[in-house]
Formats: C-alpha cells, sequence, structure tokens
C-alpha cells in the first residue's frame, strides 16, 4: 500500500513563549480570547506551556529557553464579534492594529493584528455584517 498525505484539516498551531510565560498566555487566549485550556498529557506535562482547545482549534504554547517573539508568523483566530475583542484586548494592553489592505470589498473578514503576553503576533478576524454568530459562551 501506498502513502498519502491528508491535508482535510490543521490538527494545532504551535507559537512560542520565553520561559514562566504561561501566565501571560493563559491570560492573553484563555482570559481575553476565551480558548479553554486543556491539560497536556502527562508526558509533556514537565516541559512546560499550555494547551488551549475550542471545537475546530487547538494551540500549543511551548516553552523555549532561547525565545524571540514571532513577528510575521502568527496564528489567526475567527472570533464572532471582533469589535468587542478589539476592546477587551486594548483595554488589557493589548494594541490592535486594523488590517486595511483586506477591505476591498472582496474579502469576507474584517481584520486586525495584536500581540499575545510574549509578543507574538496574532491576528484576529471577524465575519463581516456579523457581530455575534452563536458564540459559545460569554466573556
Amino acid at each position: 500500500m501506498g502513502w498519502c498525505i491528508v491535508t482535510a484539516r490543521l490538527h494545532h498551531v504551535l507559537v512560542c513563549c520565553p520561559v514562566g510565560g504561561e501566565d501571560a498566555a493563559r491570560r492573553f487566549y484563555g482570559e481575553l480570547l476565551g480558548l479553554t485550556e486543556v491539560a497536556k498529557p502527562p508526558g509533556l506535562a514537565g516541559r512546560g506551556g499550555v494547551w488551549f482547545r475550542e471545537p475546530g482549534v487547538e494551540l500549543h504554547v511551548g516553552v523555549d529557553e532561547h525565545f524571540t517573539p514571532a513577528r510575521k508568523a502568527h496564528p489567526a483566530f475567527v472570533v464572532d464579534d471582533l469589535s468587542a475583542v478589539e476592546a477587551r484586548l486594548v483595554a488589557s494592553g493589548h494594541p490592535c492594529t486594523p488590517d486595511a489592505g483586506f477591505d476591498d470589498g472582496v474579502h469576507a473578514y474584517r481584520r486586525c493584528h495584536s500581540v499575545d503576553g510574549a509578543g507574538n503576533q496574532v491576528e484576529l478576524l471577524g465575519v463581516v455584517g456579523c457581530s455575534r454568530s452563536g458564540a459559545r459562551r460569554e466573556l
């Protein structure tokens, strides 16, 4: 039997943080973006870091002792109410920069960029013309 490459879905994305950066990751990804923290497998728990999961989304934050923030590579999250998320981030000290390059009437999302607690770039997307699309829970 031959081999195949399955491209049906992405399992997870990993971003890094410095040693001791897990609490900042919990605040940004858990408290501000509303992702649910999940336990790491016992064999990986000793490495540090923190994992988050929602239906269709899994984010791993790994500890890197030689950490440098990712300024170009980034995860992009579709959120139910981009304006509310932007306001929450800004109020918590995470500026959001609108991405006007996509406001061309063709793309279905309004976008902005912010940085997580470790300085990694994060993109946030809101569906154009939709302020609430059945959010899982209020934040």
